[in-house]
């Protein structure tokens, strides 16, 4: 089924990847790695931005909110940045960013133009 926006998954070194805009930035981030300016990069990390609940009214599980990033890129000099490459920004995207803002005030999502 093709994504609606355009996108394509892309595989680089055996790793599927969302979009070959995301195939690209990995290798730009593995670039980066080899040169030693990064030191490690964590596919896919999740974040909880709000944990799953019971509701008391009807005793049915509410599963908990995550938000998904690209990448998580740790710098030689210890500092860390989470990468998302974005090429449309949904409204769902919008609303867990602004989650994710909330929940981890000391944490940054680098946004990536594909």
């Amino acid at each position: 089924m093709a994504n609606k926006y355009g996108a394509r998954k892309t595989q680089v070194n055996g790793i599927w990847f969302a979009s070959g805009a995301e195939a690209h930035r990995y290798q730009e981030l593995m670039l980066l790695k080899r040169a030693g300016v990064v030191t490690d990069i964590v596919l896919q990390p999740v974040y909880t931005l709000m944990e799953g609940r019971v509701n008391k009214a009807t005793g049915k599980k509410v599963a908990s909110i995550k938000y998904k990033a690209d990448f998580l890129v740790t710098y030689a000099d210890g500092h860390q940045e989470i990468e998302d490459v974005k090429g449309f920004k949904t409204a769902v995207y919008q609303l867990k960013k602004r989650m994710f803002m909330i929940q981890y005030p000391d944490l940054y999502i680098k946004e990536v133009s594909a």
